[in-house]
């Protein structure tokens, strides 16, 4: 069950990412797809399936957040690139806010990986 589990969070990993460039390159060139109806569920779907995922992993493993200071960091970086993700997609006032956060919640992104992968809380800044 724990390789099931844990397949399906890295498809979703995969997903999210994937979904989120296409949408910021469709914020970035100004096209309507980015309104389209399939555009705005569909993220949260893979999203919520994801946060559950990795839910039921951590109690799999028992690795809790401000227990395991690699989950904790995962949880604080999952904290900034939704921030940083919803000032790329729909906060960010001007296209050069929406740039800078489109940019750093990559850099955010590649780093929960990266700590994900090393369970190391510095992840690639390692």
């Amino acid at each position: 069950m724990y390789y099931l589990i844990k397949n399906l969070h890295v498809t979703c990993v995969v997903l999210s990412a994937v979904g989120f460039l296409l949408r910021g390159t469709w914020m970035l060139t100004g096209s309507a797809l980015l309104q389209h109806r399939l555009t705005r569920v569909l993220p949260h779907l893979v999203d919520s399936t994801l946060l559950l995922s990795a839910i039921a992993l951590a109690v799999m493993i028992e690795q809790y957040p401000f227990s395991a200071g690699w989950v904790t960091a995962k949880v604080i970086g999952l904290l900034a690139y939704i921030l940083l993700g919803t000032v790329a997609l729909k906060r960010g006032r001007t296209r050069g806010v929406r740039i800078a956060a489109f940019a750093a919640a990559i850099l955010v992104y590649a780093w929960i990986v990266s700590v994900a992968l090393s369970k190391n809380i510095a992840g690639y800044l390692a």
